[in-house]
């Protein structure tokens, strides 16, 4: 083959992508413009919901202020959807693919001592407790930054080949136990048909990562998530005669003990990380009296399905046969909350321009997985997904100290969010037009 020939071939992509490049570089632009206009209206909606927590599967005030915003843009909205979740439906001008962008809903029994003049002071039950509430994860800033890329989107929908499904979903932190919900009950009621999904983006806000940057993996980003319970039954005795008896304490004990092995002696850690966690050790009313039962409760975490499937199996083993060593007999119960969150490798490599488009190339950086969950992986069990992580730690911070997710410090910095905008809705125009 000549140079001369060698080099048309090669530049032959170049020039049938050129128009597309272009065509998508004019659009980033208006949506990076119209992302910086709605900064007041995402902050407000975020100081909003956050000052008016609900918890999974009670999102009725947030559903509601949602719904109400996407009537006013013009789009097909579903309510109702998973329980308390809401689909809205943007069409584009020209006919193309579909693509989903997804935010949750819900808040955190966690009571909120921040000061913030929108701190939250609601209060509730929660498991037969009293509980304060409070956005503690982010998800009013999620929720809040898909209402402004809604609006975005709505203002170039003419240039869109294709349609935009926003998907506000409830209960991403889990329903009560026997309760299915959040992604995976949006995904059995077809959120993800009618229209069908071709790809879906998220992105989750980060107090340990610097404000104005986005994080990313390709593959395995964030570990499945799994409950296990653990029922030791043994037989009740006085405290002065445990002979008579067979103690429940002491043999959850040994299991506990038992538990930790597995992940330091029977897991091959060079293949992935993996983490067993005992969080709930109950037993006995009183200090002279053997109860007849005790009940352990915890998480694993893995990043590969593999692996899961023998910690779930020696948890199983370690249990039942430590219980019975002492005569007495373990119910193991296991249920998974949340698969692997895997980025599509090829999507993710195909939307990597646009997150450098969105945030500028030096603040795009690739992170390492994560043993936190998110049930987002639920939708990227049946469609292409790409998750990221968005700077939420003001400059300057450091992640060592700064509060971490799920506690009452938690806190994220708003000048964030319109580069959250800007990221959701550059993914969905930028995808709608590559693949028309």
């Amino acid at each position: 083959m000549t140079s001369k020939l060698y080099r048309l071939l090669t530049a032959l992509p170049l020039l049938a992508a050129a128009p597309v490049l272009a065509q998508n570089a004019a659009l980033d632009a208006r949506i990076a413009k119209l992302a910086s206009q709605q900064e007041k209206n995402v902050v407000a909606w975020r100081r909003d919901i956050h000052q008016n927590p609900e918890l999974s599967n009670e999102e009725k005030r947030t559903a509601a202020l949602v719904a109400d915003h996407l009537r006013k843009l013009g789009m097909e909205v579903q309510t109702g959807v998973a329980r308390t979740g809401v689909v809205g439906i943007l069409k584009g001008g020209k006919p193309g693919p579909v693509v989903a962008l997804r935010a949750d809903m819900d808040g955190l029994p966690v009571t909120e001592p921040t000061g913030l003049a929108f701190a939250s002071t609601v209060k509730t039950q929660y498991n037969g407790q009293q509980v304060g509430v409070m956005h503690a994860c982010g998800h009013d800033s999620h929720t809040a930054m898909l209402m402004g890329a809604a609006t975005v989107l709505s203002e170039v929908r003419k240039d869109l080949p294709g349609t935009v499904k926003f998907i506000f979903q409830p209960a991403e932190e889990g329903s009560l136990p026997g309760m299915v919900g959040g992604a995976r009950l949006m995904v059995q009621e077809g959120v993800l048909d009618k229209p069908k999904v071709d790809a879906i983006f998220g992105l989750h806000v980060s107090a340990q990562r610097e404000v104005g940057t986005i994080e990313y993996r390709s593959g395995p980003e964030m570990a499945s998530s799994d409950v296990f319970t653990i029922k030791v039954k043994g037989k009740s005795a006085h405290g002065a005669t445990p002979w008579l008896g067979v103690d429940p304490v002491v043999v959850s004990a040994q299991i506990v003990l038992g538990l930790q092995s597995i992940i330091s002696r029977q897991t091959e850690l060079t293949e992935d990380a993996a983490v067993l966690t005992v969080g709930m050790l109950q037993a006995g009313v009183r200090n002279n009296i053997i109860p007849d039962q005790a009940e352990m409760a915890g998480t694993i975490r893995t990043l590969n399905p593999e692996m899961q499937q023998k910690v779930w199996a020696a948890i199983r083993r370690t249990a039942t046969n430590i219980a019975e060593s002492a005569g007495a007999t373990a119910e193991v119960d296991i249920v998974n909350y949340a698969p692997v969150t895997i980025n599509n490798p090829r999507l993710t490599e195909q939307m990597l321009p646009s997150l450098r488009t969105a945030a500028g190339a030096k603040k795009v950086r690739e992170t390492k997985a994560s043993m936190i969950a998110e049930d987002f992986a639920c939708y990227q069990e049946k469609v292409p997904g790409l998750f990221v992580w968005l700077g939420g730690m003001p400059v300057g911070g450091n992640p060592a100290t700064a509060a971490p997710h799920h506690t009452p410090g938690f806190h994220i910095e708003e000048s964030g969010f319109t580069l959250g905008v800007t990221t959701l809705a550059t993914l969905a125009a930028d995808y709608l037009t590559m693949k028309k």
